[in-house]
């Protein structure tokens, strides 16, 4: 199978089972396709959680995507794939030594594993917009929106949905300006803290 069409395929599979279980995400998809866009063409990135990041990775390096950068937090990290065309791909990662003994994502992928997206991040390109519209819809959201306005990046997450119990995943609404596509770390950090299940 052409490179390409094989991406697309495990993209699209993965987003599917993604909505398939995110309330926020079912409700998002239902708006956009009312208007013919679809899910897949706003997705800004896709993250996984794992416990062996460069192992995780491979399947989508072999289909294309390359490494691209490293963000370092207190007790996780996370490195970012990029491909043309295609949502950027955060695989995160508690540190393997003393420092990711915090971390909550060991547990995580302990109890959903490493192959279903943690959260998608839909581009949007006014987030209060965004916010009032979902909320309107009955999401509710954790936090409050991380990044400056009128700042590069503006992110927030919804609240977690829960299974057995635990946090499983959430929807991220990212607002980008200035043509910046990076990640800013504290905002990654502060995201992730957002949706502790207190």
């Amino acid at each position: 199978m052409e490179p390409g069409i094989e991406l697309d395929a495990l993209i699209a599979r993965m987003i599917e089972d993604y909505v398939s279980k995110n309330r926020a995400a079912k409700v998002l998809r239902r708006l956009l396709d009312e208007a013919g866009v679809g899910f897949y063409p706003v997705a800004d990135h896709l993250t996984l959680r794992t416990l062996d990041i460069d192992r995780r990775a491979e399947e989508y390096t072999k289909l294309g995507y390359e490494y691209g950068e490293t963000i370092e937090y207190e007790d996780w990290y996370a490195k970012v794939y990029r491909k043309v065309g295609y949502p950027a791909l955060f695989v995160d990662q508690a540190y393997p030594d003393d420092r990711g003994r915090t971390s909550i994502i060991p547990g995580w992928v302990k109890t959903f594993g490493d192959r279903v997206f943690h959260h998608v991040a839909v581009r949007v390109e006014d987030i209060e917009q965004a916010i009032e519209r979902l909320k309107s819809q009955g999401i509710v959201f954790a936090g409050q929106i991380v990044g400056a306005r009128g700042g590069q990046l503006r992110q927030i997450f919804t609240l977690p949905e829960m299974i057995d119990g635990q946090a499983f995943s959430v929807l991220e609404l990212a607002e980008r300006h200035r043509g910046y596509q990076g990640f800013s770390p504290p905002q990654a950090d502060s995201l992730m803290k957002s949706t502790l299940v207190r």
